[in-house]
């Protein structure tokens, strides 16, 4: 696979276009005017809008896909195939594409293109990508910026995961999960934090390292948390931020007040006072995510009034504590956590946000029989702020159940540190389980990146039915 993919109107097929990463570059290009096809195996919101805005869209993926463009007015006999790490050479599809001797090139490709064409922001790091870049580009946006954006999740303040702006500026997610992030050459890089995630792709932390060194070389300029040993001893950014005392960082914030219904903190820059920003998503995370936002806007020119405007009014990307429903004194939560960091930041803000007197529920589908295997000591121990543990059967992402793991030993795991852990292997299971167990008060988290979050409307519509309540103004 190659990089020099045309975007001059040769047709561009995406095998697997209604994926999160593959449907946002289909969009900017669709946008351009760009002859676009893709393919996936149902038709889902995402596929619609991309098919209202030009694309075409076969709901099968078969060989015969690929002359939809052959013999059209672009003169070209044979399409531009996309794809992701996740399409292997057994795909029928893929198969047909490299048999007539069509350009194959990597999702990464198409976004490294994107990259060099503009004044590009590029948010990398283990954790935190997906808010971060959210958040900048909402920041641009609040600020009259006119950004072109495209992140790993959907985004209500401009409806899906991708935007196109007029601006010179791009944000972007960059992803380091198939090493791919050492394609990108973004003007400003951001990295959150760096730890083993990907075992499946990656064979030792130092193997990580390397690629996100890569990137930072590669960057002109490199925003960093220093709060984070490795970014901070590795990678030494150009500009760094931090929310812990005692770290010599650019950016660093005092007063921190975490509460309810979000965070508020004093701000300073090279040890001058900018001023006080108050942000509604929870948790030291995200004021982290918030300071990261802070130094790219200040980078480009931006008043901190304008940035912290932006920031007041963001609400997050969907799946990262995404409120999905409230019925009968129950708040139902999603978020995409599936690392052990992840699970332990997204349940301390549930913990924060509903104090010791209301219980936290945690219901969690592994994800991948490899990470799942390699951080069960880490996972065993990430439950301490829920009352109540719901594990269900490990998500394979495709990946062959080898036997060495399974959801009972998960289970077995953490309940050597927790009380109350359950192990429902279904979906179906979880379901009648929780319609059976929750209680009012409860603040009920579905944590993971496979298809655990499917199941969330049926369980809200069954205590919609039990109960009819009015909504209290605070609710999560």
């Amino acid at each position: 696979m190659g990089n020099l993919i045309d975007f001059g109107g040769r047709p561009i097929h995406f095998i697997g276009i209604g994926g999160i990463g593959m449907s946002g570059l289909a969009y900017v290009l669709t946008r351009r005017g760009l002859p676009i096809s893709g393919s996936d195996i149902r038709s889902t919101n995402i596929t619609r809008k991309l098919e209202a805005e030009g694309a075409h869209i076969f709901l099968t993926q078969d060989a015969s896909n690929l002359e939809y463009f052959q013999d059209r007015s672009s003169g070209h006999s044979t399409p531009q195939i996309i794809c992701s790490t996740a399409i292997g050479k057994t795909n029928g599809e893929l198969a047909a594409a490299l048999e007539m001797g069509c350009p194959i090139f990597h999702r990464s490709d198409v976004l490294a293109k994107l990259i060099s064409e503009y004044s590009s922001i590029g948010v990398a790091g283990t954790h935190g990508k997906t808010t971060t870049s959210s958040m900048i580009g909402y920041m641009l946006v609040a600020a009259g910026v006119d950004p072109t954006i495209v992140v790993g999740g959907e985004v209500t303040a401009w409806d899906g995961n991708a935007r196109v702006g007029k601006s010179e500026y791009f944000v972007a997610e960059v992803d380091e999960s198939d090493g791919s992030i050492v394609k990108h050459s973004p003007k400003i890089g951001i990295i959150t934090n760096i730890e083993l995630d990907h075992p499946d792709h990656y064979k030792s932390l130092d193997e990580v390292i390397g690629v996100f060194t890569t990137f930072k070389q590669q960057c002109q300029i490199t925003i960093g948390s220093v709060d984070c040993k490795i970014v901070r001893e590795r990678i030494e950014p150009t500009i760094s931020y931090s929310v812990e005392p005692g770290q010599a960082a650019d950016y660093t914030a005092t007063n921190i007040n975490y509460h309810s219904a979000g965070t508020s903190a004093q701000v300073y820059e090279y040890g001058k006072l900018l001023g006080t920003l108050e942000i509604g998503v929870l948790g030291k995370h995200n004021l982290s995510n918030a300071l990261a936002v802070i130094a790219v806007g200040r980078k480009i020119g931006l008043d901190f009034l304008a940035i912290a405007s932006g920031l007041a009014s963001f609400d997050g990307a969907k799946r990262r504590f995404e409120l999905r429903g409230y019925q009968n004194h129950i708040t139902f939560i999603d978020d995409y956590a599936h690392h052990p960091s992840e699970i332990l930041v997204t349940l301390s803000a549930a913990r924060l946000r509903v104090g010791a007197e209301r219980r936290v529920v945690a219901i969690f589908q592994p994800h991948r029989y490899s990470r799942t295997l390699e951080f069960l000591a880490e996972f065993a121990q990430s439950f301490k702020d829920a009352d109540l543990v719901v594990i269900t059967d490990i998500y394979s992402a495709g990946e062959p159940d080898t036997g060495a793991i399974s959801g009972e030993k998960v289970v077995a795991e953490i309940g050597r540190y927790h009380p109350q852990v359950c192990y429902q292997p279904t979906l179906d299971a979880v379901s009648q389980y929780l319609t059976q167990n929750l209680q009012q008060g409860d603040i009920c988290l579905f944590l993971g990146a496979g298809n655990l979050n499917q199941i969330i409307p049926s369980i809200v519509d069954f205590y919609q039915t039990t109960a009819h309540t009015k909504q209290p103004e605070n609710v999560v």
